[in-house]
């Protein structure tokens, strides 16, 4: 049996009980970057062999052929949604926008949606991004981007398209980001 266990996005203690003890339960970890998963193994004492394995590669594989269960756990946009203080009630999840083929087409059609947005976007390609928002949506348009959620330099940073841009432009950006945008008027 394959299980799919989300871990903290930061602090160690948001991880459930149930995976917890599904980490403790299985013969093998399976995880994206062993340097993190191995700190969150280390202060759970638990201790069970680690590899790395990169599921955007191939998650389309496992669901077919492999028996899984995937436990609940922490997401970054949940918290950045409630955070943005942009209405939660109705909104769509882009992920990451593709960065060539339909990115423009995408863009086009997200620019007319009226319900929140909520993407991801790299620190690297972040003030770009902002900048392509305002030529799609317009520079007053409200957002927030929200960076190292749970982690010690989490950051909401809120205001039109404008004064992110200006806002972003100022520093060096890392860590994961999680942009929130207002749907159309």
């Amino acid at each position: 049996m394959l299980y799919l266990v989300p871990t903290p996005l930061g602090n160690l203690k948001d991880i459930t009980l149930r995976a917890l003890e599904t980490l403790k339960e299985v013969d093998l970890i399976l995880c994206e970057d062993t340097r993190t998963s191995s700190k969150l193994l280390q202060h759970y004492e638990i201790s069970k062999p680690l590899s790395a394995y990169h599921q955007h590669n191939e998650h389309k594989v496992y669901a077919h052929l492999v028996d899984h269960e995937t436990l609940p756990g922490a997401t970054a946009f949940v918290p950045a949604l409630v955070n943005s203080g942009i209405p939660s009630n109705r909104f769509v999840f882009e992920g990451f926008l593709p960065l060539k083929k339909g990115r423009q087409t995408l863009l086009k059609k997200l620019a007319e949606e009226e319900r929140t947005i909520i993407l991801y976007e790299s620190p690297v390609r972040l003030v770009k991004t902002l900048e392509e928002f305002i030529d799609y949506f317009g520079a007053e348009r409200y957002a927030c981007v929200s960076r190292e959620l749970t982690k010690i330099y989490e950051e909401h940073a809120r205001g039109t398209l404008t004064e992110l841009v200006a806002h972003f432009k100022q520093k060096s950006v890392k860590g994961e980001i999680v942009v929130v945008i207002s749907g159309k008027e």
